[in-house]
């Protein structure tokens, strides 16, 4: 019974957990596109690159559609 329980408990942890993160090659590819969509060179190229890159979460501006003056989520 308790190894049912430990079964049954381990895969509601990984079914809770989140999903794994981009491979740094899969972000690479990322950022090269949104790079070459923004067709952007040399050193605007290098600073999108870096922040793109970076593993910073950036605020974001308000929703489309948020009626001005309202807060940002």
């Amino acid at each position: 019974m308790f190894r049912l329980m430990m079964a049954a408990g381990a895969a509601a942890w990984l079914l809770a957990s989140p999903a794994v993160a981009a491979t740094n090659q899969q972000k690479m590819e990322t950022c090269n596109f949104g790079a070459d969509e923004q067709k952007l060179t040399g050193s605007a190229r290098k600073s999108y690159m870096a922040k793109c890159m970076s593993n910073k979460d950036s605020p974001r501006g308000k929703p489309i559609g948020a009626p001005a003056g309202a807060p940002k989520p």
